[in-house]
């Protein structure tokens, strides 16, 4: 699988070597990709636009706060493609920048041509590609409209470590705020553990799980 990261901070750089360890071919997408070649990342690094014509699936890994303005001006280029999307919108001062929607949401309406899927917004860049490092069995969640993105998107997953009993289908991309919003929690969380690294476990009734 051809896969075009949009990023190139710890999220971007984990989940590209996680997918280039199971044999894809995975690209790096910079604003300014001499400057990341330059810090040897060790992975191929390339324009955004490039980036994403590299890649049947694309995942954004680039800052919450820009991802719409960045997205926003590669519009034709990621028609009919999938797009993973893992970006979390929080202000400076760590509050949600959108409160009553979500990045996903906005990235769906904004790119209609676009199969948008929110996955991994809910753990650190450790243990999304490490989900056997935990202390347990977790959850990872996926909102999107289209079952086939989702197919192919947890398929992805599966190769990162994520089994198919782990991955939980939220719905429709509207669902991708209460990934989002959970940063919230996840900060409160992780402050009392001493650690960003972290995930949890959705534990239905008894009677629900029968």
């Amino acid at each position: 699988m051809r896969i075009g990261f949009l990023g190139t901070g710890f999220v971007a750089r984990a989940v590209a070597a996680g997918a280039a360890a199971a044999g894809h071919d995975v690209v790096l997408g910079s604003r300014d990709p001499k400057a990341a070649a330059d810090r040897e990342l060790g992975l191929p690094v390339t324009g955004l636009a490039e980036a994403v014509e590299h890649g049947g699936i694309v995942v954004n890994a680039t800052p919450g706060t820009v991802s719409l303005e960045l997205l926003g001006e590669l519009r034709e280029r990621l028609a009919g493609r999938i797009l993973l999307d893992i970006a979390v919108g929080l202000t400076d001062d760590m509050a949600l920048a959108h409160p009553n929607s979500s990045i996903g949401e906005q990235l769906q309406r904004a790119l209609p041509e676009t199969r948008v899927v929110k996955t991994l917004a809910t753990m650190d860049s450790a243990a999304m590609v490490d989900p056997g490092g935990l202390s347990g069995e977790s959850t990872v969640f996926l909102s999107g409209d289209d079952a086939g993105a989702k197919a192919e998107v947890g398929a992805l997953l599966g190769v990162l470590g994520w089994p198919a009993g782990s991955r939980l289908d939220l719905g429709g991309i509207e669902t991708a705020r209460g990934q989002e919003h959970f940063a919230l929690l996840f900060i409160g969380i992780a402050g009392a553990l001493g650690t960003y690294t972290f995930n949890i476990k959705v534990v239905p009734s008894k009677k629900a799980a029968k």
